[in-house]
């Protein structure tokens, strides 16, 4: 490789110091991985390999490569259309959850955070049924992925199907009420560790195309007639009646009827002006604890807002099954 390429962007930098992806593509190591890569990589104004990010199919190579590279995914697709997700930053959101649960740990070895007895459910797993394939590789943790649409859940089973490490790990359930959450997923006296959710972060379909209208302007510096979205995405996918917002009061409010089900209910956060609307619908449901955990990528910046019911009586009860 080249020692003209440039030092570890600031990018980089900021991710999880257990994320996998803290350090610069190696798209040498990529491409022996998954030889369909090579057709989509050239070197950037810097002389590093990269691909064309504003290429939904160069994203979507990417992502194959990623998956089969660092967690053991041999076969992984999306529908067209539907959303690709950036893997950075998903396997963040894992790695903080990782922190909330084992808050007395402090290490940069994912094998000091490993447990089989965790399980997760995942509102909106999506077609790409991407933090399932993270926290089962990273974590030994079993997913319930959830979602409203017959199509994404049918493309996650077919991922399942097709990686034999994932069909002990993920059980997936068609969400048959869009207005509910929760409610209708998990089944009496089910239990999970965790609740994970990435929510629609526009209110209609027009505000999420102007939005990444936005984005393509700030990025390439000039404007598209017709814009293409790079990483996807369908309608449940990017928007829902009301916003972010929206979507989690109902998400928080249904929790409450679920509080001694879940350890830690959690969603990412897109807008910081959020969180004072949120910590107030939390404290009339009647959370016991709330921490927010900040993230970023790039210029991109969010949150994790995670909350939980139990009381101290109850966590240490959970916490000497989970840590038996």
């Amino acid at each position: 490789m080249s020692d003209k390429k440039r030092p570890i962007p600031a990018s980089k930098q900021q991710l999880h110091p257990r994320n996998k992806h803290l350090r610069l593509y190696d798209f040498d190591k990529l491409r022996e991985t998954s030889p369909e890569l090579t057709a989509f990589v050239k070197p950037n104004k810097y002389g590093n390999d990269s691909i064309n990010f504003f290429d939904p199919l160069a994203v979507k190579a990417l992502n194959k490569a990623l998956l089969k590279q660092y967690y053991r995914i041999d076969y992984w697709d999306i529908p067209e259309e539907y959303l690709c997700p950036p893997i950075p930053g998903r396997a963040d959101y894992i790695h903080y959850l990782a922190d909330l649960l084992y808050p007395e740990k402090s290490s940069n070895n994912t094998k000091a955070y490993y447990n089989e007895r965790v399980k997760c459910l995942d509102i909106g797993v999506g077609a790409n049924c991407i933090y399932p394939i993270i926290g089962s590789n990273e974590y030994g943790w079993s997913f319930i992925g959830s979602d409203v649409d017959q199509t994404a859940i049918a493309n996650a089973q077919l991922i399942v199907n097709k990686n034999e490490r994932l069909q002990s790990k993920v059980t997936l359930r068609l969400q048959s009420d869009a207005k509910q959450k929760i409610k209708g997923i998990l089944q009496e006296n089910e239990r999970v560790e965790l609740v994970i959710c990435n929510p629609p972060f526009h209110a209609s379909a027009k505000e999420a195309q102007a939005a990444n209208q936005r984005k393509l302007t700030n990025l390439k510096g000039t404007p598209k007639a017709k814009p293409s979205l790079n990483f996807g995405g369908q309608s449940n996918e990017l928007w829902y009646p009301g916003g972010e917002k929206a979507f989690l009061k109902t998400l928080i409010q249904e929790s409450k009827a679920f509080a001694t089900s879940c350890f830690w209910f959690s969603s990412l956060v897109s807008k910081e002006e959020y969180l004072k609307f949120l910590y107030d619908v939390l404290r009339k449901v009647g959370a016991k604890e709330v921490k927010t955990m900040p993230m970023a990528q790039g210029n991109k910046t969010s949150r994790i807002i995670a909350w939980t019911f139990l009381t101290t009586k109850q966590r240490k009860a959970w916490e000497g099954f989970l840590f038996a």
